[in-house]
């Protein structure tokens, strides 16, 4: 069995795992490896919108009869693309509502 599907997406778990461990307290919003949070939401937003282009290349390719593509490579590719927007959804939901409750707080 092939995994390097499976392989990827622990790739990017455990990177995603790594940007979400709590670092020391960083004054300004700055974080150990010296990029505020603006970065990191954009190099996640860069990987998600990557993941789904590999996704649809190597979706295009087998449709036009591409005989190096595996069906199964494909579909693991596309799952992976879905979950990563999915979890990206969550992400700014969770921060849509930080935000609402920050706006709601009484000074």
């Amino acid at each position: 069995m092939d995994t390097k599907g499976l392989d990827q997406m622990l790739s990017v778990l455990r990177s995603t795992a790594a940007q979400a461990t709590p670092l020391s307290a960083a004054s300004s919003g700055q974080v150990a490896g010296g990029s505020n949070f603006a970065d990191v939401l954009k190099n996640s937003i860069d990987k998600v919108n990557q993941t789904q282009a590999q996704a649809n290349a190597m979706a295009d390719k087998l449709a036009a009869g591409d005989s190096n593509q595996n069906l199964h490579e494909v579909m693991i590719a596309l799952q992976t693309a879905s979950l990563s927007f999915q979890e990206m959804v969550q992400v700014r939901n969770k921060l849509v509502t930080a935000y609402q409750d920050v706006m709601n707080i009484q000074v």
